[in-house]
């Protein structure tokens, strides 16, 4: 469990990131490209010294975790031109509600059990995703042409998710969590130089300080946000339908509680509906898990 609680703090302290590279005028996708060579530095550090048979090439993931990376940025983008076109509410649900999908492929491939209990749980948490990220005011009908970029969020994210439960189950290996994580960050650290360049072929393009420390202290708990959820994916009393509900509910309340300490956001009634609904279902499923 000490797992799952490292891998909420880990990801909780990147939205939190997130939210004050904005006030501080950070460029995100630079620090972005920044962070994912720190965390793929510090899977390869943690995984210690590679040899030639023990290179990441040589494993039966390594061409999966090649293309997560490459997702990884597409999403990214994605979500930033998502937000700038429809919102961050828009964007914050797609990403939030894509949960559904690592949740059912555990209940169709691995036939975990869906009790009666946890599907309340699990209907009462996609419930509260949905509130706790909706904004006063904020957009709340799509027409029909705007729905492709949100869906595409959504899908995005939850095969990212569906991906490394997979490949954790059925490929990696107890000692190759690190070198699998730092693998696909270092895939998507290239991808992301690769867009550097091509922006700097486009435009002048310059890379502030601030950027590369924003990138520093983004890589950190992003290559262990990563590495903790690989982990609590490998608790035996715990099934992916569990912790991912458990993992995004709980980042939510706790980025939400952050949100509100330490950038003086005011919530809607919605929002702390929201709140209450997740409460009551992490109490579910923990109870009947």
């Amino acid at each position: 469990m000490i797992n799952l609680i490292l891998s909420i703090v880990s990801s909780t302290i990147i939205l939190t990131l997130f939210k004050a590279f904005g006030r501080l005028k950070v460029n995100t996708f630079q620090a972005i490209v920044v962070n994912y060579i720190v965390a793929a530095s510090c899977g390869y550090i943690a995984y210690g010294v590679l040899n030639l048979e023990d290179a990441p090439w040589t494993k039966s993931w390594f061409m999966p975790a090649l293309c997560l990376g490459i997702l990884f940025i597409a999403i990214f983008n994605l979500m930033a031109l998502t937000a700038q076109r429809l919102g961050l509410s828009v964007v914050s649900v797609a990403t939030k509600m894509s949960v559904a999908i690592p949740i059912l492929f555990g209940f169709l491939y691995y036939k975990e059990v869906a009790t009666f209990p946890k599907l309340i749980g699990i209907g009462l948490a996609l419930v509260a995703l949905y509130l706790s990220s909706k904004k006063s005011g904020a957009q709340t009908s799509l027409a029909l042409k705007d729905l492709a970029l949100p869906l595409l969020v959504f899908l995005g994210s939850g095969v990212i998710d569906t991906s490394i439960k997979f490949l954790e189950e059925d490929r990696v290996g107890p000692t190759e969590v690190s070198q699998f994580s730092a693998t696909i960050f270092a895939a998507a650290a290239i991808s992301g130089i690769l867009l550097l360049f091509y922006k700097r072929m486009q435009s002048q393009l310059s890379i502030a300080p601030r950027n590369i420390i924003a990138g520093i202290a983004l890589g950190i708990p992003n290559y262990f946000s990563i590495y903790f959820l690989v982990q609590a994916l490998r608790i035996s009393y715990l099934d992916s339908a569990t912790v991912f509900t458990m993992n995004n509910i709980a980042i939510v309340i706790l980025a939400t509680l952050t949100g509100i300490l330490l950038f003086k956001e005011r919530l809607s009634t919605s929002n702390w509906v929201g709140i209450a609904l997740a409460l009551v279902s992490i109490a579910i499923i923990a109870y009947f898990t």
